[in-house]
């Protein structure tokens, strides 16, 4: 069905109601939900100056509590007193390279790419600022960016401003859940909990604050890219919630190998350059192929900013060259969106449980995951681009059997972008409005039949389409029947042979025909008695 929004007082008669028989209902407003408090920290990548982005465009989305620098495998400062560092198995030890022990790897003196990127958001802000009144002011978040343990690779031997900062908002005593985010190494969000069993271990009140901890942060980590979860974290506490994320969209470098072709033309040179490069003081610290920039003057791992050059002739010039070079202007990667992305306010509710999925995939139980960025094995050049081929084949078979998030991602992003450079409300597009009136969390017997009916209008006055679809993340095992999909008013029949404790997710999602298209949801869980 498509709804009309400039037709306002015929769509205000369409409040959602939702009827059923004998259903008892979770005590949950669908119009208030908690934004999430989320912690950032990264290392210099640049994917993560990409994911960063990003992450704060949707900063009015969450409760942006921390922007902090992280050291990693990667990534690291030194202690500038000439002290050498070197972890075996590095990439400075591959491809036939002996260069450390060194005093630094890949870290620009001075850096402040989390600066750049907030300094960026502070030109923008005023804009945002007209499209969703939520943004937090470019002044708080100054105030949240920390250096964290950024002098070497998994060093935890001391206090940081950044560990500190993660310290006090994991005792603090607000509520719901603390969302960390290891988008480079885990060495400073292991510091702080360290520092925390240091001061409490010998208390009577250790095994309470323990437990207090371990049911408070969740762990969103881009791999274990120093070691300190394998280490320390897992080891010492191991009741933390740690989320690592499958089946969404494949975010990182050379997505646009194996991308299906759907999607593939949201990373091209042209989608970029209209909807990312060219969009203001954002799109200028966007990196993209071929670009001409460097995170770190002449590091020989950083050739993606080099254009006009093939892959033999950067490998020539003593570049490190594991991926093939794409099209000047294309995309480059965001390989730590997963981190975050289920974190958004676009109604799927993902950051809720691990395993209830959304832009940035679903959580997977698998907390032996070592390293994911090739640190074992052959190291050589061409199984590297083997290996990433590999990662990006699994990847898009798992997109295969989940929905296909990237386009709506993409042009919620793009939207966004333009936001940032709009002054006026009236002149872009905004998401529609879902609304679902009683409670999103239910209870119901096998066998009863449940009426949906949903209310949708679009604040700029566009059609929007909308379907209910069932999402296969809960634990019944089969599909579910939904009568008229593409009706406001539906009915979904509780299977007869659903078993007391199963869930069953219901989305519904609702598109408009404005430019970029914009899509919000919203998700009603029956849980069956």
């Amino acid at each position: 069905m498509i709804f009309n929004a400039k037709c306002l007082p015929v769509c205000a008669l369409l409040f959602a109601t939702l009827f059923f028989t004998k259903i008892q209902a979770y005590a949950q407003d669908p119009n208030q939900q908690p934004r999430p408090r989320v912690v950032l920290t990264a290392d210099p990548e640049l994917d993560d100056n990409n994911t960063l982005i990003r992450f704060l465009l949707y900063s009015s989305d969450y409760q942006v509590e921390g922007l902090i620098y992280a050291s990693s495998a990667f990534h690291w400062k030194g202690d500038g007193k000439g002290t050498k560092w070197y972890v075996p198995g590095r990439e400075y030890t591959r491809f036939g390279l002996h260069l450390c022990p060194c005093e630094s790897w890949r870290w620009s003196k001075d850096e402040r790419f989390i600066h750049n990127a907030v300094d960026a958001y502070g030109k923008v802000y005023p804009n945002l600022k007209i499209h969703d009144a939520n943004y937090p002011s470019p002044e708080e978040l100054r105030s949240k960016i920390r250096y964290g343990n950024i002098e070497f690779d998994g060093d935890i031997s001391k206090d940081s401003p950044g560990s500190e900062l993660i310290k006090s908002l994991i005792l603090d005593n607000k509520p719901g859940k603390l969302f960390i985010t290891a988008q480079g190494g885990q060495s400073t969000i292991a510091r702080a909990l360290k520092s925390i069993q240091e001061q409490y271990e010998n208390t009577t009140e250790w095994e309470t604050l323990k437990q207090k901890i371990s049911r408070k942060v969740v762990l969103l980590p881009s791999g274990d890219q120093d070691d300190t979860y394998a280490s320390y974290i897992k080891p010492n506490w191991p009741d933390i919630e740690y989320r690592q994320f499958r089946g969404g969209p494949y975010w990182g470098y050379g997505a646009q190998l194996r991308a299906k072709k759907a999607d593939s033309i949201y990373m091209t040179s042209s989608w970029m350059k209209a909807n990312v490069s060219d969009r203001g003081p954002f799109g200028a610290i966007y990196r993209v192929w071929g670009d001409g920039k460097q995170m770190v003057k002449g590091d020989i791992m950083d050739y993606f900013g080099i254009a006009g050059h093939t892959t033999e002739e950067l490998r020539k010039m003593g570049y490190v060259v594991w991926l093939p070079v794409q099209e000047k202007g294309s995309w480059l990667g965001e390989g730590d969106d997963p981190t975050f992305m289920n974190l958004l306010g676009n109604g799927l509710r993902a950051f809720e449980d691990g395993s209830y999925g959304g832009w940035g995939g679903r959580g997977i139980v698998e907390r032996n995951t070592k390293n994911i960025f090739f640190q074992t094995g052959d190291t050589s050049q061409k199984a590297m681009a083997a290996s990433l081929s590999s990662m990006n084949t699994q990847a898009n078979q798992e997109t295969m059997v989940y929905p296909d998030f990237f386009p709506a991602a993409q042009n919620d992003f793009a939207a966004r972008l333009k936001w940032s450079v709009t002054p006026r409300f009236a002149d872009v597009n905004h998401e529609p409005v879902v609304k679902i009136e009683g409670p999103l969390n239910l209870m119901a017997s096998a066998g009863e039949k449940i009426r949906l009916n949903a209310a949708v209008s679009d604040p700029d006055g566009n059609a929007v389409s909308i379907k209910w679809w069932p999402f296969q993340v809960g634990t019944y095992p089969k599909t579910v029947a939904i009568l008229d999909p593409a009706s406001a008013q539906t009915e979904v029949d509780v299977p007869k042979d659903a078993v007391s404790g199963q869930t069953i997710h219901i989305v519904l999602e609702a598109t408009d025909n404005g430019t970029p298209s914009l899509t919000k949801y919203q998700r009603v869980i029956i849980t069956v008695r």
